[in-house]
């Protein structure tokens, strides 16, 4: 017994150990809470296994379900989800801070260090006043966009219900969870354009980074903007816009999803078809319904996800857009990648392409065995494989009939999608120690 108190005592608890034991921990107090017959409105138990999907879906701000959560679940249950929702989109060492910050203990720097690792920063200046910020800013945002939706909400199902509905959805909103509680997502309200607009709102600024945000607001103009915000403010609009008119081109006659739409709806569902992808996981139109061309663009969307240091989920804009500026530089004959007059280090582009493969490797991975244990097309098994590591929560209808080896993979996926690849690999595996010295440069052909 002492030996092993020993060893547990010599663990060394680095940042991203800490980070990713931390969301493991969260996953299990929300498994044992929602296993809990007081969680569910027929108050009978959902079971273990079920319990771990849902609470790993909502720690992993992913909104991926295996059952509807507006009718399964009681109102304690939908409450837990919720608490499991906000923390997780916020981070575990966020809300630590807000105890911290309330009992007045004093954050020390191995707290600041994983702090540092949990917001995706590059130094330790400033992380508890930017930790302050993102409380106060996410806490304003949430009560701005559940005022904004109650507009809606409460005329429809009436003062308490209404109320309880704007602010499950603005936090699922802003954390980019895609939970809902109306049953069908959005798609009842594809034509509501205060409902569409504040929703989209809520995921984009949700989605850009608490750093970017931040920025934003200190300097206000594009010349003081860092290059990271920049980078990230560029990328997004584009991938907004040019989804939001492949939407429309594709799905324009589809009578399924947007084709008996007047012009005017179709822009608005096509917008937030575009959105969405940021990995919010709501939907206006019918996933399964939609042209192959248009789950393709999804799944492209998805995989490419929000921003650094955000609720979102993917690789993320800002490595996308290192890849896209480093392929394009190349291509031109360039030996650096430059932009907005800055130059991009070589570690931010190895770390950049890291990222990309890892996270390219697991979903050809966990698709391929989704396709083996499910029986399902490829294109859904991919879909579903994408969405979740990726934490969108967006499903072509798959995720409610997956098997218990299928939803050990899901859970498996978002997990990892949350915490992100490379933060896994240096929590748990084997970190050698730099050389002193470099071997001779060797040549290889490629291309």
């Amino acid at each position: 017994m002492s030996n092993l108190k020993h060893r547990i005592l010599k663990l060394d608890l680095n940042p991203p150990r800490v980070l990713a034991l931390g969301f493991l921990g969260l996953i299990v107090l929300g498994t044992i809470l929602l296993s809990l017959p007081i969680a569910t409105r027929s108050g009978v138990s959902i079971g273990v296994l079920d319990a771990l999907f849902t609470s790993a879906s909502a720690v992993c701000v992913t909104g991926l379900v295996v059952v509807n959560t507006s009718e399964y679940w009681s109102l304690f249950g939908q409450i837990i989800i919720l608490l499991l929702i906000q923390i997780g989109g916020l981070g575990i060492m966020t809300m630590a801070t807000i105890f911290a910050l309330i009992s007045g203990k004093r954050i020390s720097i191995k707290e600041r260090l994983i702090i540092k690792e949990q917001l995706n920063q590059e130094t330790l200046t400033g992380l508890v006043k930017l930790t302050k910020y993102i409380i106060f800013l996410t806490f304003g945002i949430e009560i701005i966009g559940a005022l904004f939706l109650s507009s809606q909400f409460i005329p429809k199902y009436g003062i308490a219900k209404g109320i309880w509905f704007s602010i499950f959805h603005s936090i699922s909103a802003f954390c980019n969870a895609g939970f809902d509680l109306i049953g069908d997502s959005f798609i009842s309200y594809s034509s509501s354009i205060p409902t569409i607009t504040s929703l989209s709102l809520l995921i984009i600024i949700g989605g850009l980074g608490f750093s970017v945000i931040m920025d934003t607001g200190r300097n206000r103009k594009w010349n003081r903007f860092s290059l990271h915000t920049k980078l990230v403010l560029v990328i997004t609009i584009a991938l907004i816009i040019v989804g939001a008119l492949a939407f429309l081109i594709l799905e324009y006659n589809n009578p399924n999803t947007i084709g008996n739409q007047t012009f005017g709806e179709k822009l608005l569902s096509s917008l937030f078809a575009s959105v969405v992808p940021r990995t919010a996981g709501f939907n206006s139109i019918d996933v399964g319904s939609m042209e192959q061309s248009s789950v393709f663009l999804t799944i492209i969307l998805m995989f490419i996800g929000g921003s650094p240091g955000s609720t979102a989920g993917g690789i993320k804009t800002a490595t996308f857009g290192v890849i896209a500026l480093t392929t394009f530089n190349f291509v031109k004959g360039e030996r650096e990648v430059e932009v907005f007059k800055n130059r991009v280090s070589t570690e931010t582009i190895i770390k950049s392409l890291a990222i990309v493969t890892v996270g390219i490797s697991m979903i050809i991975l966990v698709s391929f065995i989704l396709t083996i244990t499910e029986g399902k097309l490829f294109l859904d098994t991919l879909f579903e494989a994408t969405s979740a590591f990726a934490t969108v929560g967006l499903s072509r209808g798959i995720t409610p009939e997956l098997s218990n080896i299928g939803k050990i993979i899901i859970i498996s996926t978002m997990y990892a999608g949350r915490v992100g690849p490379l933060t896994m690999a240096f929590a748990f595996g084997y970190r050698k120690k730099r050389r002193q010295y470099r071997y001779s440069e060797g040549h290889i052909s490629v291309g």
